[in-house]
């Protein structure tokens, strides 16, 4: 199996509303955000790659235009958490490559979410 990955950074504000007010994460505040995107194949394609890393502009764009410098509860519906985002990035990029196998995102250099989908026997 071949894997790769590739990074994707962005700065945002977001507020888990649903937290008790005492609790940090329920006052407006921001991240800088880091998405990996990982993609898998079994076989490489004519030219040697899984996919060719170029082709995964889209996904810059997209970020770049709908989550940088964003509120991210209006572009989430407040659904704004780390893993939240991982199933959201992963549901975009699976619909558009399939050999996407997973997405990480890190609110901060400590802490990753990961969204993998379970794999059936």
């Amino acid at each position: 199996m071949f894997r790769i990955t590739k990074e994707f950074h962005f700065s945002a504000s977001h507020q888990l509303t649903h937290l008790p007010p005492d609790h940090q994460c329920a006052r407006l505040h921001g991240h800088n955000y880091v998405v990996v995107v990982e993609l898998a194949a079994n076989e490489l394609n004519s030219d040697g790659f899984v996919r060719d890393y170029h082709e995964l502009k889209p996904l810059k764009e997209y970020i770049d235009e709908t989550f940088d410098h964003r509120h991210l509860n209006d572009v989430l519906d407040g659904h704004s958490t780390a893993e939240n985002m991982a199933k959201h990035f992963y549901d975009w990029c699976h619909a558009r490559w399939p050999e996407v196998t997973a997405v990480k995102v890190s609110e901060t250099p400590k802490t990753w979410a990961e969204y993998r989908p379970e794999v059936g026997p």
